[in-house]
């Protein structure tokens, strides 16, 4: 692997990047040197997260790209955005993520957790992957979760008509499972290519999150926040796997707190994760 010198001067994409922990990973990644392109659903918020990464940052102002997640299209516009704009990409952060307590499918005809939390990462990341190849040595980070545990691919109920329950929890509990076995099956296409792939648990973060469906949901969420990490507590991990030369010798790795740990054992289950890829490429219309 070649040395990676640290995130001083090299483009970062990255998504959910206005709230939370892909916030607070933000701003220390611009207070670090990196060379920031937000993806953001909305210019205000946009507008909020630059201005707090400029309150710390001594370099340029973080670029702004604008992309609905949940909708292939926009994801596939997202992509070429990028790819005009930067010769260059060395790092891809898949940190955008949701919970919705009510089933609900997009125009591409895909449950919305599924497509948002699974289908944007897989996606996005395939489109970039030449330019991160090109641009070695790269790193690819996602953010999963803890929710993964005791949870399994619906691959006969992929739009969970059938399986949809927990207000929610159990659709997002299958996406952060998808988000590591993404992260295995990709690490092993990689291999060799100077490109790595890492996904991550940030642990029980008070943030924004959830905060989106409904009293019920707002008030869980409350009670949660006395025992939850802060959301810089939560980016430690993501900046640790952008940033840290020693980060560069892990690839296909579940983190928490800057050390690899075990998955659950559905999430380490090769041919799962093998046939999740193939399946996936079917549901974004062939090979991304």
């Amino acid at each position: 692997m070649s040395e990676w010198g640290g995130v001083a001067g090299k483009r970062v994409v990255l998504t959910g990047a206005t709230n939370g922990i892909g916030l607070a990973a933000a701003v220390e990644l611009a207070r670090r040197g990196a060379d920031l392109t937000l993806v953001a659903r909305n210019q205000a918020r946009a507008a909020e997260a630059i201005r707090r990464i400029n309150a710390v940052s001594t370099g340029s102002s973080p670029d702004v790209l604008l992309a609905d997640l949940a909708s292939q299209a926009s994801i596939r516009r997202l992509a070429d955005e990028l790819l005009a704009k930067y010769p260059r990409i060395q790092v891809l952060v898949n940190n955008a993520g949701a919970i919705y307590a009510r089933r609900r499918m997009t125009a591409d005809a895909i449950e919305l957790t599924w497509a948002v939390n699974h289908l944007a990462p897989f996606l996005l990341t395939a489109l970039l992957l030449d330019r991160l190849k090109a641009s070695h040595p790269a790193r690819i980070v996602t953010t999963s979760s803890g929710a993964h545990e005791g949870a399994r691919i619906p691959f006969d109920d992929l739009n969970a008509e059938r399986s949809w329950g927990g207000a929610g929890f159990t659709r997002y509990g299958e996406t952060k499972l998808a988000n590591v076995l993404f992260t295995a099956e990709l690490a092993r296409r990689l291999d060799g290519t100077g490109v790595t792939a890492n996904a991550f648990h940030p642990g029980l973060v008070a943030t924004g999150f959830n905060r989106n469906n409904g009293v019920l949901m707002r008030i869980g969420m409350a009670l949660t926040r006395p025992f939850a990490r802060s959301p810089q507590k939560g980016a430690e991990t993501l900046i640790w796997l952008v940033d840290a030369e020693e980060a560069g010798e892990l690839n296909g790795a579940y983190v928490f707190d800057r050390r690899p740990f075990p998955p659950s054992p559905a999430a380490q289950n090769t041919e799962t994760a093998r046939q999740l890829w193939r399946v996936s490429e079917e549901q974004v219309g062939g090979s991304a």
